[in-house]
């Protein structure tokens, strides 16, 4: 809801200041087309800067950015740290889409549900058939990172997201199939 809100009111500031600049240049056409007037030059100037936005202006600016902040000592190591969380959440390089059970007990009867993050930790100077494996806690996005055996994990077959809005619920939220 909170990004709705958010959109619908930054839309209604545009299209108040485009009301507020057809007042001020005294453009007055008639009762019932100004309104319309209005709302169409505030979604094409909407349309206009985002397009701009997209490619001419702020993805370059914000590539630029991005390289300065990559190469920055100190800052570098939070910086990509935190856009690595974010990117492993929302965009199209969700990292957190392959969910598990991880056996955590000696004799296997006892699992927690989390997401395999790294098959490979060799890089990590890590062998012997190893996997990184994210687990959630409830009502919150912490959680911990535990390197365990491949033998103890078991794929579950359901859709991250919604195996993740179980966790985060508590194991309240049911799964849509």
């Amino acid at each position: 809801m909170v990004p709705l809100g958010i959109t619908v009111l930054i839309v209604a500031k545009i299209v108040s200041w485009i009301e507020q600049i057809f007042n001020k240049l005294g453009v007055i056409i008639n009762a019932y087309i100004d309104p319309w007037l209005v709302i169409i030059s505030a979604l094409l100037l909407i349309l206009l800067l985002g397009a701009l936005g997209t490619t001419l202006f702020f993805k370059p600016l914000f590539g630029a950015l991005d390289h300065i902040l990559e190469k920055t000592p100190v800052i570098k190591t939070m910086y990509s740290s935190i856009k690595d969380i974010f990117s492993a959440f929302v965009g199209s390089k969700k990292k957190f889409n392959k969910p598990v059970l991880v056996a955590i007990s000696a004799d296997k009867t006892i699992k927690q549900i989390g997401f395999m993050t790294s098959e490979n930790l060799e890089h990590l100077h890590i062998t012997g058939g190893n996997v990184a494996v994210y687990l959630p806690t409830s009502y919150s996005f912490a959680g911990k990172v535990l390197i365990v055996p491949s033998d103890h994990i078991t794929p579950i077959n359901a859709p991250a997201g919604e195996v993740m809005k179980f966790v985060l619920s508590g194991g309240i939220a049911e799964v849509d199939k």
